[in-house]
Order: C-alpha cells, then structure tokens, then sequence
C-alpha cells in the first residue's frame, strides 16, 4: 500500500514510494477535494503520474491537523474483484425486493378491499337504509375483523335508538292514556254540575269531591312523570349532598303517619344512626316514600314495614324494605319496575295509583350508583332489596 500525506494546501510532504519533493501539488485531486469538502474521498483506477500504474485512491482529512493521510493500492485482478459487486447479493436483493413488492401488493390490495366495502357501508349508513339486508364481506384478516366489528357496533346502535324510538312512543301513547283518565273524569263531573243546576247540595258537593280527588291523582301523576324525565335526560341537574338515610326515614315516618294510623301499619327502622349516603335528597325520599306508599297502598290493613340495612362494605349500604303483606303473584314480579304497569288497573286507580312509583324507584338507586331487585319476603309480602353507594370521608 502506498500511502501519501498532504497538507491542507495540497503540499506533499511525504509519499512512501517515491521523492515527494518533486510531486505536483494535489488539491486538484479527485480524492483530495472530496476530502477536504466531506472529511474522506476515493478515486477509482487513475494511473499514477508518478509510477506510470492503475491505482484505488482512498483520501482521508484530520481537520485537528491540518493534514490529509492517502492511501493507494494498485488496481489490479484482485482488487478489481473485491471491489466489483457481487452478483450473487445483486440477485438476492432483486428476488427480495419483488416478494417484498408482492407482499405490499397483497396487503394494500386487503386494504384497499376493506376501505372500499367501509365506504360503500359508510354511504348506506348515512342514507338510513337497512342494515338487515346489506350484504358486506371484508377479508379475513384483522382490518376485516375490526371493520366487521364497526358494521355489527352500528347495528346495535341504530337497534338501540329504534328501541328507545318505540320505547318513547310507547311512554308518550301511555302517558296520553293515563292523562286522558282523570282529565276525562273531571271533565264528566263538571259538566253533569253545570247541565244540572238544580242538582242537590250534597250530590253537587260529592262531585266535586271527585273532581278534587281526580286532579290530584293529575298532580301526582305529572309530578311523577316530571321526575322521571329529569332523570332520564338531566340527572345532573339534580343538587347533591350527604343524606342521613336513619333520619329521613324518621322524617318519611312523620310524613305518613295519618295512613300508617288509618290501616294499623307498623313502621320499623332497623338501622343505625350514621348510615350517611351521598347523593341528592329529593331522589332518595323518593325511594324510601313510594316504596313506603306503595306498601301502605297495596300490602293491606294491619301489617308491619320494616326498612334495615343487612350490611356494608367499603363502597355501598345493601338495605331491605319489606312487609308482610298480601304481596302478589310470582309472574308479576319481573314488571314492577315497568312504567305504567299495574297488576290490578282498577284498584290502583281507585286509590290514586300513578303506576310510575316503582320506575321512579329503579331509576333513582340506579343514578345513585346501585341496583335493586324484588322479591318474595320469607314474611309473604313483598322485600326490595338494593344497594346505595357509601359517603367517601
């Protein structure tokens, strides 16, 4: 190997072939410019001015120094080989570049399958057609899976919005019914009053009672579908605070006392006096009254409520609310908490029933982050079992 070494100004100041005290200067060199302009340079087979000879120039320049270090091999067979590509790994390179290529062809072909049927799915879905009788196919491979999984969520969602479509039908067809009664009642009573003038005092009076009898079982009812409304589309509204469940229950037991007298209805608190739930007071009244309502409406003369928390842990109160009344019919049980739902139309009417006491029930210790169920107390009335969260200190 020969090797030369140059100063920055191109300046050979040594060369261990030859007497460099005669060398022409070297910047104009290939290697030597594209060394001192990128840090290192080559020059492939230049003849030698010096040695009249095919060479391989590699320059290298140290910046620190000042100096470039050159080296030269004579290009020869074997250097040509070495340095000649390899047409073995030019083949090799070339076969994996076009699997390669296959492979993205396959894939985006995939792709481009699947982003097509989204789009023509996506062009349905915004038109409201039938999704029961699109016929979509993806390919069987994990986009295909998540796009099959997008077609089957918009499905359950559209379903869900056309249940909750007919759900609100159904509620606002039942509502207009249970509105239509009383309106009509008092309708019926005032007109008998006034196309009968002469009507007796006392017949006129009854009337009227009835009027004032049916438009509070209006006011109930509206002020029960009010609540109920609230809490489907503005739970938030709803002002929140601790509520001493022992003390409201006491405030319940004040509330009630004239009917719980009239049916002889014992009213037993079973619980301890810290029993604190967080959440909004008007809600929780309401859960404790119309379950208390319901049982003095329904459970019969002479029969004994009695409200205990069984037990607690570290985030819920699990209490019981049960009588030992008439209770009902097994095959009821699954729609107590269906709106409107009556097992007796006519008594629950006669006695003010609204029919929406045990929803607005279901839906209040659900927004207080509890479930609630019902069931046949071991007494042979009825036993309310749920849960309400605990106040975090």
């Amino acid at each position: 190997m020969r090797v030369t070494l140059i100063r920055e100004d191109g300046t050979v100041f040594f060369d261990s072939d030859g007497d460099y005290t005669h060398f022409r200067n070297h910047k104009d060199r290939k290697e030597i410019r594209q060394a001192l302009k990128e840090g290192s340079g080559y020059d492939i087979i230049r003849t030698s001015e010096t040695l009249q000879s095919d060479f391989f120039y590699s320059a290298t320049y140290f910046r620190n120094s000042g100096y470039i270090v050159r080296t030269a091999l004579p290009y020869n067979v074997t250097l040509a080989n070495s340095l000649a590509a390899d047409l073995g790994y030019i083949w090799f390179t070339l076969g994996l570049t076009a699997i390669l290529v296959f492979i993205y062809y396959r894939y985006t072909r995939k792709l481009g399958m699947n982003i097509t049927q989204l789009r023509w799915f996506a062009k349905r879905a915004e038109r409201n057609e039938d999704l029961e009788n699109m016929q979509i196919s993806f390919p069987n491979n994990e986009l295909g899976e998540i796009s099959h999984h997008i077609v089957r969520l918009y499905a359950q969602l559209k379903k869900s919005e056309e249940d909750k479509t007919r759900l609100k039908r159904q509620l606002t067809q039942n509502i207009a019914h249970e509105l239509k009664t009383p309106v009509s009642s008092i309708q019926g009573y005032l007109e008998t009053i006034v196309n009968n003038p002469d009507m007796p005092k006392e017949k006129q009076q009854q009337f009227l009672e009835r009027c004032y009898a049916q438009s509070n079982r209006l006011t109930n009812l509206l002020r029960d579908i009010s609540v109920l409304t609230r809490m489907d589309e503005a739970s938030q509204s709803f002002d929140t605070e601790k509520v001493n469940i022992y003390q409201l229950l006491h405030n319940i037991q004040k509330d009630v006392a004239l009917q719980l007298a009239e049916k002889n209805i014992t009213f037993l608190i079973l619980m301890e006096q810290g029993v604190t739930v967080p959440g909004s007071s008007l809600l929780l009244y309401s859960i404790f009254r119309n379950l208390t309502d319901n049982a003095i409406a329904y459970a019969g003369q002479g029969i004994t409520i009695a409200i205990k928390c069984m037990k607690e842990d570290n985030q819920f109160y699990y209490f019981s609310f049960a009588d030992n009344g008439i209770g009902v019919a097994p095959e009821h049980l699954n729609h107590l908490f269906e709106r409107f739902y009556r097992i007796d139309k006519g008594r629950s009417r006669k006695l003010g029933g609204t029919g929406l006491g045990l929803a607005i029930v279901k839906n209040a210790v659900f927004l207080h982050g509890g479930t609630i169920s019902v069931r046949i107390a071991s007494t042979g009335g009825l036993e309310f079992l749920f849960n309400l969260a605990k106040a975090q200190n």
